[in-house]
């Protein structure tokens, strides 16, 4: 593989409410890859699930406000023999299923099947970033980029990623769980979480279902529209501070380092940095690096690599803190498969410590091949 081209796929889309999202991260990566390097297909995976390989070029974009949406292409499977790992046609042209298999009736026809060296998931959410998809790789003996099973499953569960930084001596903000079954806090926990409180998916990122309560009257419909999207939700109490974000990314020797800190500010009506403020109304800025004491600065890097071991994570992940105005730190949350977006931090802070969007890439898939499947 030292002369010929990488066969990477990079997968997208996905079942989860960020499948927007992730159509324009995958965008973002497909118009930076090295062409010299790689040989890229795509893999898109509709709303529903259904995988489709379509043209890497003719990737849906955002227009007027609206969001893209896999839709097209040719419907294939992955398979989970390691022996013969592969992406292949759903069906023939005659209608024959994948892999030999055939309805009734049916004519068996030649079925090309597609290899790959390595799978670049850049999926968000649900049934993608949360270990489904990496287990799915795992079985397949496919290298992958960014976090395992564990790692991948932890970060998106925002329970368990503040138990295991708590468990680190990392800090976190204080949190009450509402499992299926519980519709609200106790009045204790009221007084514990007190006003304004941030009421959130337990399992989902982009600022999915999350609302900010000022009026405990507001509570119950906050908790209605988190569980829209998860039917376990978080209710933080609010940390007043600013919003700083680090970078966090492992090379192929198994260095691992934390990028230069960016603060983001909201305008106009967002009292927070919620989805529209994200992806649609561009009213978010950014400094890159964040004004901060570099004693600060510095202590948000060492967290951010602290927090990355402390999910046992491989690749890459962005890591988000509250910097309170006494210089204290509360990490808000580890996400291990970072947007790649036009407006994407990640890739934009890596940017800004000289290493550009194309090589961050090669970084990251050349890391996966060096990591490789199985236990490690």
């Amino acid at each position: 593989m030292t002369s010929e081209k990488i066969r990477l796929a990079v997968v997208f889309g996905g079942r989860s409410g960020e499948h927007a999202v992730s159509c324009i991260s995958a965008a973002g990566v497909l118009s930076h890859l090295d062409p010299e390097l790689f040989e890229v297909s795509a893999i898109g995976i509709t709303p529903d699930g259904s995988w489709r390989q379509i043209d890497p070029t003719t990737l849906p974009v955002v227009h007027d406000r609206q969001l893209p949406q896999v839709t097209a292409g040719t419907s294939v499977v992955l398979t989970a023999d390691p022996t013969a790992a592969a992406v292949v046609p759903l069906f023939g042209t005659n209608g024959q299923t994948a892999a030999g298999i055939r309805p009734a009736g049916g004519v068996e026809t030649g079925v090309t099947a597609q290899h790959f060296d390595v799978v670049f998931p850049v999926l968000h959410g649900p049934y993608g970033e949360d270990g489904t998809i990496q287990g799915l790789l795992e079985l397949a003996g496919v290298p992958y980029v960014g976090a395992g099973v564990l790692a991948s499953a932890a970060g998106m569960d925002k329970e368990f990623t503040k138990k295991l930084l708590a468990a680190e001596g990392l800090p976190v903000g204080t949190f009450v769980v509402l499992r299926p079954g519980r519709d609200t806090l106790t009045a204790d926990e009221k007084d514990l979480i007190g006003l304004p409180a941030f009421v959130k998916p337990a399992r989902a990122g982009s600022s999915l279902g999350v609302s900010r309560v000022d009026d405990w009257a507001d509570l119950d419909a906050a908790i209605a529209v988190a569980r829209q999207t998860d039917p376990k939700v978080l209710v933080e109490k609010a940390v007043v501070g600013r919003e700083v974000e680090c970078g966090v990314l492992e090379f192929p020797d198994g260095r691992v380092k934390a990028s230069p800190v960016a603060e983001i500010a909201v305008g106009g009506d967002h009292s927070f940095y919620d989805f529209d403020a994200k992806y649609l109304d561009d009213v978010a800025t950014f400094s890159i690096p964040a004004e901060l004491p570099d004693a600060v600065a510095e202590q948000i890097r060492q967290m951010s690599v602290r927090a990355f071991r402390a999910l046992d994570a491989q690749g890459l992940s962005r890591v988000d803190f509250f910097v309170r105005p006494d210089g204290d730190l509360v990490i808000n949350e580890v996400n291990t498969l970072p947007g790649f977006t036009p407006i994407s931090m990640y890739p934009r802070m890596w940017a800004a410590a000289g290493i550009d969007y194309a090589e961050l890439l090669t970084t990251l898939v050349r890391t996966a091949l060096a990591r490789g499947t199985g236990l490690r």
